[in-house]
């Protein structure tokens, strides 16, 4: 029986041939239970005339047994070798285990010439990139989809973090000593809780609504002026010191800018006086690439209450919060809880793994020409924002080698 070349030289289709294989493994990294296909999206690719294979129990952390699998038409592989290894392209949360990172090297089960898609850190993790070039694997980053209206329907940050800011806001009411709303009561009044968003991003923007479903009363600050607009909208109040200053705060591509130095300064100092006041503190701000920019100080969460939640979601990036520790609950001298989630979206994972799994269905349409075959073309803008490697090199504009002098 004759094998599909998996990744078409110079982008163009190929003939019929075999169907295409789809494999989807087990996530092995820590804490996490999310899964990179659902029985509906597998059902989905089936029907487009792909075959699909599941590392047996990759469901299970998020509620997708083996037998709905199966049922939508996948074949349930024995282990992380026959998924991985059977796959014209592979598809994963997570980046997938290297030599000595954990129970097995996932890289070394995928073939050569196969496709790798994932949330691969890729500017974190230069040396994974440059294993998977060694590989000979195509690799996309699912995490640098361009923020743009096609790319809507692949964006992973935006699915994966509205769950995030919902998320958060219920582990923060958790670990919180107090009921969320204003309760009026034979016995006295309850006064709601106050809370603060630190990064009205996508995330950020649930955890307000989430909070005010809740009954707290909700402020929140952001760097980017057009988050003002979206703040208020949501029934929040904007604490901002400099408006005309914020106006600069913000990329193209919609993304918060480093703020300066001057600008950092009055805005802590602005956001200090307010966390006086503050009960539960929400941080999701986040730069792309980049470790995530200090909000919140050790002298700034001295000044809270006793019994004050922090909730950082950005701790595994550096963290907003001086303080914080990834997958770690803290308490401070002064009596404030700050919680360091690990893997929140693990936490929600039917829902994280459903959204993702369609994420990565509209993005495969883009790969997968009229023929069934796998087609790469670097010209559209979506697949060259996202294409880390291809043919044993390293072609992403932002990781890849500069030109020699004089080339």
């Amino acid at each position: 029986m004759s094998r599909r070349s998996p990744v078409v030289p110079g982008g163009e289709g190929q003939g019929k041939s075999d169907p295409m294989k789809i494999s989807v493994a087990r996530e092995r990294r820590p804490e996490e239970r999310r899964v990179a296909a659902s029985p509906d999206t597998v059902k989905r690719l089936v029907g487009q005339g792909h075959e699909v294979v599941v590392e047996a129990g990759a469901g299970n952390g998020a509620s997708f047994t083996d037998e709905a699998y199966a049922a939508a038409g996948a074949a349930i592989a024995p282990d992380a070798a026959a998924a991985l290894g059977a796959g014209d392209v592979v598809l994963k949360v997570q980046r997938p285990l290297r030599a000595g990172e954990g129970p097995l090297d996932e890289l070394a089960l995928i073939k050569r010439g196969a496709v790798l898609i994932g949330m691969l850190q890729p500017l974190q993790r230069r040396e994974d990139v440059d294993a998977y070039a060694k590989a000979g694997i195509a690799a996309f980053a699912m995490e640098l989809v361009p923020r743009i209206t096609r790319a809507q329907s692949m964006d992973v940050l935006s699915s994966q973090a509205n769950l995030a800011g919902y998320k958060a806001v219920i582990e923060a009411a958790g670990a919180f000593g107090r009921a969320f709303p204003m309760m009026m009561t034979a016995a006295g009044t309850i006064p709601p809780a106050r809370v603060l968003v630190m990064g009205a991003g996508v995330a950020g923007l649930q955890a307000i609504a989430t909070a005010r479903r809740l009954g707290g009363v909700v402020s929140a600050t952001d760097v980017r002026f057009a988050a003002k607009e979206q703040v208020e909208s949501l029934g929040a109040s904007f604490l901002a010191v400099d408006l005309d200053a914020m106006k600069a705060m913000e990329t193209a591509g919609g993304y918060a800018k480093e703020m300066g130095a001057d600008f950092a300064r009055r805005q802590r100092e602005h956001v200090t006086e307010a966390l006086k006041k503050i009960d539960i503190v929400l941080c999701t701000a986040l730069i792309p690439g980049r470790k995530a920019p200090v909000l919140i100080t050790r002298e700034m969460v001295g000044v809270m209450r006793p019994g004050s939640v922090i909730v950082d979601l950005a701790v595994e990036q550096g963290g907003n919060v001086e303080g914080s520790e990834f997958g770690k609950t803290v308490t401070t001298a002064n009596g404030v809880t700050i919680l360091g989630p690990a893997n929140l979206l693990s936490e929600i994972a039917v829902d994280a793994s459903q959204l993702y799994a369609r994420n990565l269905l509209a993005f495969l349409a883009l790969l997968i020409d009229k023929d069934k075959s796998l087609k790469i073309d670097a010209a559209d803008e979506i697949v060259k924002a996202t294409l880390l490697t291809r043919d044993g090199a390293v072609v992403h504009p932002q990781l890849a080698p500069a030109p020699a002098a004089g080339a």
